[in-house]
């Protein structure tokens, strides 16, 4: 073991901080995604263009491209959205000004 460590200490401690590197790097992947993303549920009479507005002022994205957006990483088939479900929107999560105005959404 002594004659390993000797041969290889060097690759071994660059591979210990390559991985730690990157376990911090998802880590912090993870929190950042979390912020740019919020779970809302969907409430009777709700359509993704009326929730696209609702949220415009917390989003950067036109109507059109908003409900692209949901369509696909929701797995919705032609904007056909139900009461109780739960949908992933792409808003800048800011919880302070959200829960005011949008209370009824929030999961």
């Amino acid at each position: 073991m002594k004659k390993l460590w000797e041969l290889y200490s060097y690759s071994i401690i660059l591979f210990v901080l390559s991985l730690l590197s990157v376990c911090i790097f998802l880590i912090h992947l993870d929190e950042h995604e979390k912020k740019d993303f919020m779970k809302i549920t969907v409430n009777e009479g709700d359509s993704l263009w009326k929730i696209a507005g609702e949220f415009s002022d917390e989003h950067k994205l036109t109507s059109t491209d908003f409900v692209k957006w949901v369509e696909k990483n929701n797995g919705i088939l032609g904007g056909r959205i139900f009461p109780g479900d739960e949908i992933v929107i792409p808003v800048v999560s800011n919880k302070s000004s959200q829960t005011e105005y949008a209370s009824s959404y929030l999961k």
